[in-house]
């Protein structure tokens, strides 16, 4: 089968990996922005804020997750929210997108322990379901885990009996990769198809997205797996890919211009691209860093500051993650 079905049965597929619960962060296979620190919610949740109080935002929208994992994103935002404004809960909506059942009855869980009845979660099984006049969607490292061809010299990736082969591309990929300027590397299959569907959804939206990657390709195979914190090169010797199949996670650098034409093209206003850096200072984390320090004190201003560092960090999180931004209005 070509690589992309490969990799959309090992994540999606029946008993595929985000099929069902996963831990993240020490006692999982990797770590994300969300398990690093609560300040990456607070500070989305502080930038929502802002846009309410400009009126760029209203009362009545959803505030929509994709790829919300047990939700604890979602979660982090509620809670900031409540804090800057206890009202809002009551005013917003909260929605997670989520296909698989095993995931929303986690999410349900997850949010009734964190909030009882005070705040109601709805679900989405797909965009399909989505009708909408307004909402603040947000999502944390989904694009990377969209399956991919494996280009190379006009040639794309096939797998038989879990063994990688090239064989000539298909006319799209090959032009995708010629758009780029790249010969050697991943093309991301559906961004299209995704960016149509949720501008089709709302009204008026406003979408802000982080994950791992650039503007430009670095013209070499990032395809690579995740196991137990430990990452292995998808055409590494020492990893066992039947063994890994369904069993340890997936993902590739993304290719923002990609996904950025793909977004424009879908009607879409490209609203910003920065680093996660730069994006979470932009949307108040110093704010919220000084906020505790004010009112809780020193000792748990700094427990807080050494878990934003992760985020922020130009060796960590800070420059290797980028935040895009896309709205509709």
């Amino acid at each position: 089968m070509r690589f992309s079905r490969f990799m959309q049965e090992w994540l999606y597929g029946e008993g595929g990996y985000y099929t069902s619960f996963k831990e993240i962060g020490k006692g999982g296979d990797f770590y994300t922005a969300v398990s690093a620190s609560r300040l990456f919610g607070g500070s989305i949740a502080n930038y929502i804020y802002k846009l309410l109080q400009n009126g760029k935002l209203g009362e009545g929208a959803t505030i929509l997750e994709i790829g919300a994992h047990r939700g604890y994103l979602l979660a982090d935002i509620v809670q900031f929210l409540y804090t800057f404004d206890p009202s809002l809960i009551s005013k917003l909506r909260f929605a997670i997108l989520e296909p698989f059942e095993a995931l929303r009855e986690e999410q349900r869980r997850y949010f009734f322990e964190s909030f009882g009845e005070a705040v109601k979660l709805e679900h989405f099984k797909s965009l399909n379901e989505v009708a909408r006049s307004e909402a603040f969607i947000v999502a944390n490292e989904i694009f990377d885990a969209f399956a991919c061809e494996l280009f190379y010299k006009d040639q794309i990736g096939v797998v038989r009996d879990f063994s990688i082969h090239f064989e000539p591309a298909d006319p799209k990929t090959a032009a995708i990769a010629h758009r780029y300027g790249f010969e050697k590397g991943e093309v991301a299959v559906g961004y299209e198809e995704f960016a149509k569907k949720l501008f089709a959804s709302f009204k008026k939206a406003r979408f802000v997205t982080f994950d791992y990657g650039d503007l430009v390709p670095r013209n070499d195979f990032s395809i690579r797996v995740y196991t137990r914190h430990k990452v292995y090169p998808l055409f590494d010797k020492e990893l066992d890919l039947k063994a890994a199949y369904k069993n340890s996670d997936i993902t590739y650098d993304v290719n923002f211009s990609h996904l950025i034409d793909a977004f424009k093209a879908s009607g879409w206003e490209h609203e910003a691209f920065k680093t996660q850096l730069v994006a979470l200072v932009d949307f108040g984390i110093t704010e919220l860093l000084e906020t505790i320090m004010q009112k809780a004190g020193f000792e748990a201003y700094k427990k807080e500051a050494d878990k934003a560092k992760i985020l922020i960090h130009p060796s960590l999180m800070g420059e290797r993650f980028k935040m895009v931004e896309f709205v509709k209005a």
